[in-house]
């Protein structure tokens, strides 16, 4: 079982380094990065702290910061403040983020459904009935 698993990790690692990739070059002629459309997504459901992006992102401070800069000075990000605490930095998408993070993810969801396009019904279904599992693997523990 746990060479299975480790099989079946060191594939899937494989398969998701090629996603990424590819979604990469999908993204690379827009205006902002795929970190920095991903850093947006972050920020779709509301104003939050630096040190929480930078966690949820996998970096440290300093590259969400630079990140976070970056998108202030193209007028994506707003910077603002805790009341309660001045030492606490937090992030809001301004409208120009929301459209660039909507036309981002509209571009992917676009050159993903021409790929699924492509496949038989046969592997789409094979790739509908893997959402719940990859749910499950990808879900906070």
């Amino acid at each position: 079982m746990a060479d299975q698993s480790r099989e079946l990790a060191e594939r899937f690692s494989r398969q998701m380094r090629d996603v990424v990739l590819l979604l990469r070059r999908v993204s690379a002629d827009q205006p902002i990065t795929a970190q920095q459309l991903a850093v947006l997504g972050s920020l779709q459901a509301g104003s939050r702290r630096m040190s929480e992006l930078a966690a949820e992102h996998g970096v440290r401070m300093p590259t969400m910061t630079a990140q976070i800069g970056r998108l202030a000075r193209d007028g994506m990000v707003t910077r603002g403040g805790d009341a309660s605490d001045a030492r606490v930095v937090t992030v809001s998408l301004t409208p120009t983020g929301v459209e660039t993070l909507h036309t981002g993810r509209a571009r992917r969801v676009a050159f993903l459904a021409e790929r699924f396009a492509a496949l038989s019904d046969r592997e789409r279904a094979a790739v509908a009935a893997a959402l719940p599992a990859l749910d499950k693997l990808f879900a906070d523990t």
